[in-house]
């Protein structure tokens, strides 16, 4: 196993926007930097419209007013669980570039945000800010539906025995032993694949099971069939396991692109928290 630090999470930035669709984000956040004794920043992005805020300067004060109390409750609540926590309130025309250049201030380990859906939900794609913070950010990201609690069951890790695959799996297994949780490794033969690249994602899992059972954890492995998206998912509800964890994109995915599909999806269909790995180099 490598020695590089996948999961020690030193610090972590918290994006919060003060909605309901942080909340759970929050409290996420929050355990999170608890468990791995992490540095915690409070991140708050206020949008900016140089127009609008020309014409309505008190609005503007105003909004900057509530995000910034907001943000002192917040940072109250982590002291009181004896967290180090920064708030830090910024005004931005893109919010996801303002967390990503945070997150790169700071040499953040892992960006923990809430997931905005968007409208055409048969797609299962999540909101433009979100995607954007998963695709371009230096670090992992940690995507948190609303209702989502901090895992406490268990977690899931897909692999499709890629290299970015095998990150994914060790960052999973590091969490794992952090939490004191049980894992599941598990790997998706999608309709049509050679049974050359069936029996890669066979090895894969046994290899990494092996890996994490070293390390103490309880670690099953399970070979699936269908879409890797809805696999995922379902496998992470019929083992309750309350984290799932994917690779920024599969082998078919182009490092180009902001985020891979399967990846997307998960985090779209999923009712628990997606910590999403990205490599090492990115």
């Amino acid at each position: 196993m490598s020695d590089a630090p996948l999961c020690r999470f030193e610090t972590i930035v918290l994006a919060t926007d003060g909605s309901e669709f942080s909340e759970s984000a929050e409290a996420v956040g929050l355990d999170l930097a608890q468990r791995c004794g992490a540095r915690l920043i409070l991140a708050r992005i206020i949008p900016t419209d140089t127009q609008h805020d020309a014409l309505s300067p008190r609005r503007s004060h105003d909004a900057s007013v509530t995000a910034q109390g907001d943000l002192d409750v917040l940072e109250k609540k982590a002291r009181e669980q004896g967290l180090d926590a920064l708030p830090i309130l910024r005004h931005g025309v893109d919010r996801h570039q303002e967390i990503v250049k945070i997150a790169e201030e700071y040499k953040a380990g892992l960006i923990v945000i809430g997931r905005r859906d968007r409208n055409d939900l048969a797609r299962l794609m999540v909101g433009d800010a979100t995607r954007k913070v998963v695709g371009t950010a230096p670090c992992n990201v940690m995507v948190v539906p609303r209702g989502a609690q901090a895992p406490h069951r268990g977690l899931l890790v897909g692999t499709d025995g890629s290299e970015l695959g095998d990150q994914a799996a060790r960052a999973a297994i590091e969490l794992a032993g952090y939490c004191q949780l049980p894992i599941t490794i598990a790997s998706v033969a999608v309709p049509g694949q050679s049974e050359e690249r069936r029996q890669e994602g066979v090895d894969a899992i046994q290899r990494l099971q092996g890996e994490a059972r070293e390390q103490g954890l309880q670690a099953d492995a399970t070979f699936e069939e269908g879409r890797a998206e809805v696999a995922l998912i379902d496998v992470a509800r019929r083992d309750n396991r309350d984290l799932i964890v994917v690779g920024s994109h599969g082998r078919t995915g182009l490092k180009r692109l902001l985020m891979g599909s399967v990846s997307e999806r998960v985090i779209g269909g999923a009712d628990c928290p997606v910590l999403v790995v990205k490599e090492l180099n990115d």
